[in-house]
């Protein structure tokens, strides 16, 4: 049976009466995490200018936006997809190294406020895009990775599967929208070489296009039967290794999503294992510049290829270089959204300390990866005391957990441009989803 006929058949029979009651509460704060990042990105450039262009081109008026108004499906996928991944604050998967909410939800969203349905098949409909996303992910991964952005190309399929669950498609459809999702699948990480805004696009487009996959599905467009497999598919196409196996084992056994991870720093997750552990070095004993003699961070592969960069000429290139972020940490003890500005950009003790950072393979972490998103970090200091600390797990991986309560402050610092009772009724609405009839009251305070 071809694999994408396997995945709809799963995605059919799928209800949400079958959802155990830890899924529902986690598939909430994935919500949750998904609405704070897509407020906070709202006003950012990227997100502006392309619901500038939105709003030049025009559309029905049938889903929100975060940036203000509504307009089609389609353009509401979008905005919603760019919004959400522009503050680097959106939640994340080891395993398939996908940011699935930013994709995903926002596909969601966009066809159940239009169609003003339930609650409850917008969580199931989540819940599904998760893990044929998660799926697809794993089977591509981390060879995949290196020129794909996994969460642009996988994260289609997620969003088309999302939206053909609420539109109900049959089974023929759902392959046809997953083939249509896979030939759109695109996602380059040239970006990361000047800091572009295209990331942002990688997400918009991806919710757009799993959207309008669905959508052309629903009114008899066919799509390729074997996208993943095929000897023309995404395996072979974008992958030097892939696992076909990924793609079914344990499918309807467990939920993928519950593997998800939260982000607690505004930074690429991959300089994360870095911040952590100097936080606590600076939480030990706060040391100032002239201190420190080096930092050495050691740890996987695609730490090297995405963040190695000891000379951020943007905000946003900060984010994705883990010397500057090792230096912010361990400095000022924290890496918050405020952080990343163009004052703390510039600031000669930052750009002093990395200098001294060094960042190295490590044959076993890089074994474990990505499973396991790993790290040793060292400081040697100037009166010759070295600290070494170690971690396998970021804080918010499953294996090192964040509190609905921790999630819930960053949601509210997150959206913070809006008044405490909006935020208030924003994310009481989400907690009590799965009682609305109406998915489109969770928009209603955007």
């Amino acid at each position: 049976m071809e694999l994408s006929r396997k995945l709809a058949k799963y995605s059919l029979d799928l209800s949400y009466e079958q959802l155990p009651p830890n899924v529902v509460e986690f598939t909430k704060l994935c919500i949750l995490d998904y609405f704070g990042s897509a407020i906070a990105g709202s006003d950012k450039i990227p997100a502006q200018l392309i619901s500038e262009l939105v709003k030049d081109l025009g559309g029905t008026e049938q889903a929100s936006l975060f940036t203000g108004g509504k307009s089609s499906v389609l353009n509401a996928a979008l905005v919603n997809g760019a919004s959400s991944h522009t503050v680097e604050l959106d939640d994340i998967h080891k395993g398939s190294i996908i940011h699935a909410a930013t994709v995903v939800i926002p596909a969601a969203i966009a066809i159940a406020e239009w169609k003003k349905l339930s609650g409850k098949e917008l969580i199931t409909a989540i819940v599904i895009g998760y893990e044929v996303c998660f799926r697809i992910g794993e089977a591509v991964s981390p060879s995949h990775y290196y020129y794909w952005h996994n969460t642009a190309t996988c994260g289609t399929f997620g969003a088309a599967i999302a939206a053909a669950k609420l539109l109900d498609l049959n089974e023929e459809e759902m392959i046809n929208a997953l083939g249509n999702a896979g030939t759109q699948a695109a996602g380059l990480w040239e970006f990361i070489e000047d800091g572009a805004m295209t990331k942002q696009l990688h997400t918009g487009k991806a919710a757009m296009n799993g959207v309008m996959s669905a959508l052309l599905s629903q009114k008899g467009f066919t799509g390729p039967q074997k996208i993943l497999e095929g000897k023309r598919g995404f395996f072979k196409a974008m992958s030097e290794e892939y696992n076909e196996e990924k793609i079914t084992e344990g499918l309807g056994e467990e939920y993928k999503i519950l593997e998800n991870s939260f982000k607690i720093h505004a930074s690429c997750r991959h300089t994360h294992h870095a911040i952590d552990l100097l936080i606590e070095i600076f939480n030990e004993r706060t040391p100032s510049l002239k201190e420190i003699q080096s930092i050495t961070v050691n740890s996987y592969q695609a730490v090297i290829n995405i963040t190695d960069n000891n000379d951020p000429q943007t905000q946003y290139a900060a984010k994705f270089s883990v010397q500057f972020c090792s230096a912010l940490a361990i400095l000022r003890g924290k890496a918050s959204l405020d952080d990343f500005d163009e004052s703390t950009l510039w600031d000669k003790e930052i750009r002093n300390l990395m200098k001294k950072v060094k960042v190295v393979l490590d044959p076993q972490i890089n074994a474990n990866y990505p499973n396991q998103w790993g790290a040793t970090v060292e400081v040697n200091f100037t009166n010759g005391e070295t600290i070494k600390k170690v971690t396998d797990f970021p804080k918010g991986d499953p294996e090192n957990a964040v509190t609905t309560e921790e999630l819930l402050e960053k949601f509210m610092n997150l959206s913070s441009k809006y008044s405490d009772k909006k935020r208030t009724n924003i994310a009481e609405a989400i907690f009590e989803l799965e009682l609305l009839e109406n998915a489109e009251e969770i928009m209603a305070n955007i």
